[in-house]
């Protein structure tokens, strides 16, 4: 049977042979994204380990011997929009271990810079960005330390006796080589947890279109298949050797897709490297394949081809007769709507509920909510599509609306199988979008332009509860606010300074004098009279929480300016015209007064980690949407191809009886739009509510209808759609002539 088979699939005409080539390109063009798919993991996963070292202070190991004693601080400074990640370093031991990238540790007044952070020292003012850093550079860091080419790095010697004061600063006795499990990481492309839910979302975001894509291209031409094979059983032969044709049919097909989908893959490859998966361009062969993902494709593709034209043949193996006489199937039951509603309330629950203590909790609430609601749609999509036939067919007025209402209800889940692509496609815009949309407008809802060009340098008194005395500062040296104010760009300075009640400060609230706090409105105003008040805190860089500072009235304290001004100082404030050369001016001269108490944000905006976690997710999202939209629109274009073959007979035979070229056109275009516009509807709705809850559930953030962006993106991609279905009109006369209307 393997024989008659092979004869079967390869020298059966050129109507076999087509078929044959359209499913190899359709499983090949499946095979060349599934690689990429998990090239792209596996560069995620390379990047992480490389970086890995920058987060040896969030998992520090303490030295074994007092020869491995080395003091760590890490931290994270910004450039305009630019993250740059800050080790700074001091010696305790003679055998102090050495970071990757470098050949010796950098002594005090030593540094270490990555080639792209030392290509932006010397192309930007040094008042902007080279004076933060003190001493000079002694080398680059190297390749091997880099999470990514154009990563932005530096590593600063200092004495153990100058590190060891410094908040925050950690004794280590190793560097740390994989991953550490910290949600505050240095990895320029996230750690631990972080990364665990970039790659859950983004594999669940991609393969499942791929993999419904490649079990589409396997079922190409099905109706045609199972009136063949119907044939066969019809004149003796058994359900084994139909299962062992249609096996050899479907390996033979998949095989020579999975050879072609590898050379576009290796192609390719070059290219791809270049996209910025998660912000940052991957370094050369990162995107590697393991062998496991190997095995995965040249077995895994074939086998799953077997299976579905295995399934695919049921009512061949049941009713052959059923099938020669076309008979409708069975529609589908109500009970495929269950996964959907699973999906939703998994989420629901977690939303009213509170989200799980644990990291895997957390991971595993996602994973399996969106899993549900994929899984769901695509289920549920041919019982949406049987009842919106249902709805067309009763009220049909005219012969096309009746024609295409039959069809659909014939088979509805081969009519939703040409769509299922793009319904994904739209879940996983709607979804991602939605929620980052919200989380945008709710980062820029505060002091607008004025709090954008106001920096704060809150110091660790300010921002914890448990900041040694040796880091406190007890006051502004007199030149630094002089510098400050007459940095060009600068308008005013604040300095907020400690309260003296113990109990404000296990609040971070600090006093700060009228006079200065009127010069810079972004964190607030004093009540009419006062002359000192008492601020709470004024930041907004935290994901969810946005202060409004800029509308507070803050309360009077009841102390004078001089007492004020004798309290040790929490954080100043500079006020700038909103220029980002004087913002980094700015920053500047903070640093290098305050080097050890963190990096002056704007206080209406994220901090730099934050920042890069949000634009990572960003730039992720973006690559999901448009590979998404160009499975979509791949699968489109498979089952057009295949839907064509399987109208040119039963259109042929509508023709013979009379009718017109345009009933048969707009019989198409029901067929296809029905399913497509009201599964679509379903899809982008399902979306935004797993947004929104998503949103409540794990960040507290109220949810907001995206913008006009996001509707541009749906409506073009679903007039995209209809175009391609359209496309097929101009060929609708050629294959349904009166010689297609044959008996076989």
């Amino acid at each position: 049977m393997i024989r008659l088979g092979l004869r079967l699939t390869l020298g059966s005409g050129r109507e076999a042979a087509l078929h044959v080539l359209v499913t190899a390109a359709a499983v090949a063009l499946g095979v060349g994204l599934l690689l990429t798919s998990l090239a792209g993991v596996n560069g995620l996963h390379a990047q992480t380990d490389r970086g890995a070292w920058l987060d040896t202070s969030a998992q520090a190991s303490g030295p074994s011997s007092p020869s491995d004693r080395l003091w760590w601080l890490s931290g994270t400074d910004e450039f305009g929009n630019q993250a740059i990640d800050q080790i700074d370093l001091a010696a305790a031991g003679k055998n102090a271990p050495v970071p990757p990238g470098i050949p010796h540790l950098p002594g005090p007044g030593e540094y270490y810079a990555s080639p792209a952070l030392t290509t932006l020292l010397t192309s930007q003012p040094a008042n902007e960005l080279r004076d933060r850093y003190p001493g000079h550079q002694i080398g680059t860091i190297g390749a091997a330390a880099l999470p990514s080419p154009n990563s932005l790095i530096i590593v600063i010697g200092h004495t153990a006796r100058q590190l060891s004061q410094a908040p925050g600063a950690v004794e280590v006795g190793a560097i740390q080589r994989t991953p550490a499990s910290c949600f505050a990481c240095q990895n320029t492309t996230g750690s631990g947890p972080v990364l665990q839910y970039i790659l859950a979302g983004g594999a669940v975001a991609l393969l499942l279109p791929v993999l419904i894509l490649i079990a589409t291209a396997s079922r190409l031409s099905a109706a045609r298949r199972e009136e063949r094979f119907a044939a066969m059983r019809l004149v003796g032969a058994t359900p084994r050797q139909i299962s062992v044709v249609s096996a050899v049919e479907a390996v033979v097909a998949a095989f020579a897709g999975v050879a072609v989908g590898f050379a576009l893959f290796f192609v390719f490859r070059p290219l791809l490297s270049h996209v910025p998966f998660v912000g940052v361009p991957f370094a050369q062969g990162d995107l590697s394949l393991h062998w496991i993902d190997i095995v995965l494709a040249v077995t895994g593709v074939p086998v799953a081809a077997v299976v579905s034209a295995r399934l695919a043949l049921r009512r061949v193996q049941i009713s052959p007769l059923g099938v020669k006489q076309r008979v409708s199937s069975r529609p589908p039951r109500i009970a495929r709507v269950i996964p959907l509603l699973a999906g939703i309330s998994v989420l629901a629950y977690f939303d009213a509920a509170g989200k799980p203590g644990s990291n895997g909790g957390q991971l595993l609430e996602l994973l399996v909510g969106f899993v549900l609601l994929v899984v769901g749609l695509v289920l549920a999509g041919p019982w949406f599509t049987t009842a919106g036939s249902r709805v067309m067919t009763k009220r049909a007025r005219r012969p096309a609306t009746l024609i295409a209402g039959r069809r659909l209800l014939d088979n509805p889940k081969a009519s939703f199988r040409f769509i299922s692509g793009l319904v994904i496609a739209l879940f996983v815009t709607s979804a991602t979008i939605g929620a980052l949309s919200s989380i945008a407008a709710a980062s820029s809802s505060g002091g607008g332009s004025t709090g954008k060009g106001t920096l704060a340098d809150p110091f660790c008194s300010f921002s914890t509860t448990n900041c040694p005395a040796s880091a406190q500062v007890p006051s502004v040296p007199g030149r630094v606010l002089a510098e400050l104010r007459t940095t060009p760009g600068v308008r005013s300075v604040t300095v907020v300074h400690q309260s003296p009640s113990q109990a404000q400060q296990m609040n971070s609230f600090g006093v700060v004098a009228c006079t200065q706090l009127a010069k810079t409105p972004a964190i607030g105003t004093c009540a009419p009279g006062a002359t000192v008040a008492t601020i709470g805190y004024f930041l907004s860089n935290l994901l969810g929480h946005n202060s409004h500072a800029s509308s507070t009235v803050w309360p009077s304290a009841h102390l004078s300016a001089a007492e004020v001004a004798r309290l040790p100082v929490d954080a100043i404030v500079v006020a700038t015209n909103g220029s980002s050369s004087a913002n980094e001016r700015a920053r500047t001269v903070l640093e290098r007064a305050f080097p050890f108490q963190g990096t002056p944000v704007g206080v209406e905006a994220f901090d730099p980690s934050t920042a890069r976690l949000l634009t990572m997710i960003q730039d992720m999202t973006d690559v999901i949407v448009v590979a998404s939209l160009i499975i979509a629109a791949c699968s489109l274009a498979v089952n057009i191809a295949a839907g064509l073959n399987e109208r040119r007979r039963p259109f042929s035979l509508l023709r013979l009886t009379g009718v017109p070229t345009g009933v048969l056109r707009r019989v198409i275009t029901l067929e296809s739009a029905l399913p497509l516009l009201l599964v679509a509807a379903v899809s982008i709705v399902v979306g935004l509510v797993a947004a929104a809850l998503f949103l409540r559930s794990q960040v507290d953030i109220a949810f907001r209808i995206p913008g006009i962006a996001y509707w541009a993106t749906v409506l073009g991609g679903l007039a995209a759609s209809l175009a391609i279905i359209a496309s097929t009109f101009p060929i609708l006369n050629r294959i349904t002539g009166p010689e297609v209307a044959r008996n076989e």
